[in-house]
C-alpha cells in the first residue's frame, strides 16, 4: 500500500484526539513529502542530525517531535524549531532545554520518558525517578519548557499482556502524576505510547499520542 493508503488507514482506526506522529526515521526527504501531501503535519525523528537536515527541506507547517535519546550538548540544534521533545530522562537534560529555549525565546513542550520494559537497553526513569524529579521541580524555575505528559516504548515482544501491563503502568503512572503535581494543568494531558507494532494495545489503554512508522512508510531503509 502506498503512504497516503497508510495514513488514510490508521485515521480511521482511532479517535480525533489522538495523535498520529510520523516517525520518520531514515526515510528519504521525498517518502516525508508524500505524507506531507496527504495531510500529514506530524513528524518524529530520533537523531538529532537527521531531524535538522529534514527540517530544512520540509515546509514551515511541520510540527516536529524528538523521540529519541537527547545528548544534553545536541539540545542547541533543535530548540530553535523542535515542537515536543518525549525523551526528556533527567533534571539536568531538562534543565539544559530550558536554558537553551530561552535564548530563542520558545517554551518547548516536553515528556517524561519512563524505563518500563524488561530490555534494559531501553532508557528512561524508573517511576521513583520520576516522581522524584517531580517533587522537586518548580515551573517558574524552568519557563522555557512545559512537562505535557509521559512516554514510554515497550518491551519488543509478542506477549501482548506483558505490553498491555507496561501501557497500563504508564496511565497509573500518569494519573499518580496528574493528581498530585499538575491538579490545574490541562496541559498535563498527554500519554506518549504505542508503535507500529503494539498501537492497538496502545488505544485500548488511553494513549493521546502514536509513534508510527513502519505502518505508514514501510520498511526502514
Amino acid at each position: 500500500m502506498s503512504i497516503t493508503a497508510n495514513l488514510r488507514r490508521l485515521r480511521t482506526e482511532f479517535p480525533d484526539n489522538v495523535s498520529l506522529i510520523a516517525v520518520s526515521k531514515y526515510q528519504p526527504v521525498e517518502s516525508l513529502r508524500q505524507a506531507y501531501d496527504a495531510g500529514q503535519r506530524l513528524f518524529g525523528e530520533n537523531r538529532v542530525q537527521e531531524l535538522v537536515v529534514k527540517q530544512a527541506q520540509l515546509p514551515s507547517d511541520v510540527e516536529w517531535h524528538f523521540i529519541g535519546t537527547l545528548q544534553t550538548n545536541k539540545v542547541k540544534l533543535i530548540v530553535p524549531f523542535v515542537h515536543t521533545i518525549h525523551s526528556i530522562d533527567s533534571l539536568n537534560l531538562l534543565r539544559e532545554v530550558d536554558r537553551q529555549a530561552c535564548k530563542h525565546n520558545r517554551v518547548i513542550r516536553i515528556l517524561l520518558q519512563l524505563h518500563l520494559a524488561r530490555e534494559s537497553t531501553k532508557h528512561g526513569l524508573f517511576p521513583d525517578e520520576c516522581l522524584a524529579l517531580l517533587r522537586v521541580f518548580r515551573p517558574e524555575e524552568y519557563p522555557f519548557v512545559r512537562i505535557d505528559g509521559l512516554m514510554c516504548i515497550a518491551s519488543f515482544t509478542d506477549d501482548t499482556e506483558c505490553v498491555r501491563q507496561e501501557f497500563r503502568r504508564l496511565r497509573t503512572l500518569f494519573d499518580t502524576c496528574r493528581s498530585d503535581f499538575f491538579p490545574h494543568a490541562p496541559h498535563f494531558r498527554h500519554l506518549s505510547m504505542g508503535m507500529s507494532h503494539d498501537y492497538p494495545i496502545a488505544l485500548g489503554e488511553g494513549t493521546t499520542m502514536l509513534r508510527i512508522g513502519t505502518a505508514i512508510f514501510g520498511t526502514r531503509l
